[in-house]
């Protein structure tokens, strides 16, 4: 080849095996369900139901959101326990939108008020909804609404030098905090029913195959493109000062380095990947509610990384989907049953996959060629001996 591999666009990659697969697995399911949804007919056994599409949609939403925890945690040693948090204000975002294209379509023909408001004898819109009405500023809030909250609160806690078990506490009762607050209703966000009844999306009916169809790639894309973005920086010199961070941050400070600022930097692009996962995860579900903010919402996040395999991205991914579709089968089989199942699944791999899933196999596979190797070395010597 005329260029080496160190050179491409995309070199970061080229080490990553797992990458390579967990993209090429991506690219498969992009062409794949839409044609087993839209092309085949319901009457053929290999027809995938609409509901299917949005289940998948739905879990590759947790994988972004697993994603963005992985990043800061597995490659910063940043535990957050307050990442639903960013979650939920990018849902509620998308959720503000698709209110204001319901119209006069809603249950009281208000074409200005949303159902609740009206309810509530709401006079006015409130100031804070104004401009969502227009689907490229609610796109800028559900970027802008989490990534600010990430960089107030992570500017707050770094420079102060907050870390650890600590930083772990302020971050869940930071959406602890939320989760009151947006339970009422003189919030002007639903309260305790949130906001759902959604009607379309851009002008196509929300409930329509295709529009479910173009929901599920649009989730693929955020998930692919956020991976490239976050295996780019953690393979890069950014990269591994985020891990000596890690691994060893007084060193690293001695040695120059203003840590809070990357800290800083990764704790906000997190804080945006987790509102783009809310405000996609939204419109395939139907409905945001202040549930989203609950604290065990976020260590169950949490759970999704160290099943998967923290440190890996990919991993993180494979683990909330995992997880997520264990939750969808166990609470319709076993529905007294699921917590019990989740920890006891937590536990199981703390005290025996240690590394996640993704992180055991090459242990495993190590273990193996070592064992192998020694086998060898001892039939060798036997067999030098005997001769």
């Amino acid at each position: 080849m005329s260029m080496t591999q160190s050179n491409g666009p995309f070199s970061f990659l080229y080490a990553d095996k797992g990458g390579q697969i967990f993209l090429a697995i991506l690219f498969g399911a992009a062409v794949l369900v839409p044609i087993l949804n839209l092309v085949l007919p319901a009457s053929s056994v290999f027809h995938m139901p609409t509901w299917v599409v949005s289940l998948l949609g739905k879990y590759l939403c947790f994988a972004l959101l697993a994603l963005s925890v992985d990043l800061i945690w597995g490659f910063c040693g940043i535990l957050s326990l307050g990442h639903g948090a960013f979650f939920a204000l990018g849902g509620y975002a998308m959720g503000m939108y698709l209110m204001r294209q319901i119209g006069d379509r809603g249950v009281y023909g208000n074409a200005t008020l949303p159902d609740f408001m009206v309810f509530l004898n709401w006079k006015e819109l409130p100031w804070y909804w104004h401009g969502f009405d227009n689907f490229a500023f609610a796109m800028v809030m559900v970027l802008l609404v989490p990534g600010l909250l990430g960089f107030v609160f992570g500017w707050l806690t770094f420079r102060s030098r907050v870390t650890g078990v600590y930083l772990s506490i302020i971050s869940q009762a930071m959406t602890y905090a939320l989760l009151l607050a947006f339970f009422r209703n003189d919030m002007g966000f639903g309260g305790n029913n949130g906001l759902t009844d959604f009607k379309d999306i851009l002008g196509f009916d929300i409930q329509a195959n295709g529009t479910r169809v173009s929901l599920f790639l649009a989730s693929i894309v955020a998930l692919a493109s956020c991976y490239l973005i976050c295996r780019y920086i953690v393979s890069s010199k950014l990269g591994r000062v985020l891990i000596g961070i890690r691994d060893a941050e007084n060193r690293v400070r001695f040695l120059g380095y203003r840590v809070e600022h990357y800290k800083l930097f990764v704790f906000t692009l997190s804080s945006l990947m987790a509102g783009v996962a809310g405000a996609l995860y939204v419109p395939q579900v139907g409905i945001i509610n202040p549930s989203e903010f609950s604290p065990a919402n976020s260590i169950e996040i949490v759970i999704w990384v160290a099943i998967g395999g923290r440190g890996s991205l990919y991993g993180a991914a494979l683990g909330a989907i995992l997880v997520n579709y264990g939750k969808t089968y166990f609470t319709g089989a076993l529905p007294e049953a699921w917590l019990f199942v989740l920890g006891g699944l937590f536990v199981a791999v703390t005290l025996f996959l240690p590394k996640g899933i993704v992180g055991t196999v090459p242990s495993f596979k190590a273990m193996t060629r070592s064992r192998n190797s020694r086998s060898e070395t001892a039939k060798t010597a036997t067999g030098e001996t005997d001769g």
